[in-house]
């Protein structure tokens, strides 16, 4: 990581000015490790629908496929029952919480020193995550991030998770930033990009750190795609981090 300069002009989105930065946690600005699926495995045992064999293969893909959407939302599908996933879903939250505690959790590489390089250059920034605020704050607590970015939302914080768009436009809302087309929405996600692009952010950009590659992002419509999210500061156009990896042939950004 080189050291930090201070941006001497705002970031931009072409000839834009961006006013807005909404960041996935999990994946994105926050090591997964594997979390989730250890997660998911011990609260389907503990709610007593845990699949075996080909189903719990099935439902694990499932799991991946829908990373970044709110978990509650999963689990109705998982169990099909009202009741059942309610359970599971707190108890995925308590085990993600036990995991958390019991093993640590860590930032991406320069992750924290973008964000501060991005609020420097006159951006708000916003994290948003699918878990439920409980664990949004255990990891925030873990991280001591409680104050790095304006503001952190969870889907009930906002109405819907992803891929709606309630996240980013309650980020928009919060920080009272003047357009969509001057939000940047970044994830590892499909989910996180078709949330991005239902809220019209003028740029929405995968990232390579988490769950989804450049088949998926380019599949989901992602303007931009990046190896880590320590490239967005110089994709904006700041100094001070090393420089992006656009994927070739996305719409990109003019110089």
């Amino acid at each position: 990581m080189t050291t930090l300069e201070t941006a001497t002009t705002p970031p931009r989105i072409g000839d834009r000015t961006v006013e807005l930065v909404v960041l996935d946690m999990a994946g994105t600005t926050v090591c997964d490790d594997g979390l989730v699926e250890r997660a998911f495995a011990l609260a389907a045992e503990r709610a007593g629908f845990a699949p075996e064999g080909e189903a719990r293969e099935r439902a694990l893909q499932y799991v991946r496929d829908t990373m970044g959407q709110s978990k509650i939302a999963v689990f109705r599908v998982l169990t099909g029952d009202e009741d059942l996933a309610q359970r599971a879903n707190a108890e995925f939250e308590g085990a993600y919480a036990e995991l958390v505690a019991e093993l640590g959790v860590s930032a991406i590489a320069g992750a924290a020193e973008t964000v501060r390089l991005l609020r420097e250059a006159g951006a708000s920034v916003v994290l948003t995550t699918g878990f439920a605020p409980a664990t949004r704050d255990a990891i925030l607590d873990a991280l001591d991030w409680h104050d790095l970015a304006d503001a952190a939302l969870a889907p009930a914080d906002a109405g819907r998770g992803r891929p709606y768009p309630d996240l980013p436009l309650t980020a928009l809302l919060r920080t009272g930033a003047g357009s969509v087309g001057s939000m940047v929405v970044v994830g590892d996600t499909q989910s996180d990009i078709g949330s991005g692009l239902a809220a019209g952010a003028g740029l929405v950009v995968g990232v390579l750190t988490g769950t989804h590659g450049r088949a998926e992002f380019e599949a989901a419509g992602a303007h931009a795609i990046i190896e880590s999210i320590a490239d967005l500061p110089a994709l904006l156009g700041l100094p001070g981090l090393p420089g992006p990896s656009i994927l070739p042939g996305l719409p990109g950004l003019e110089a």
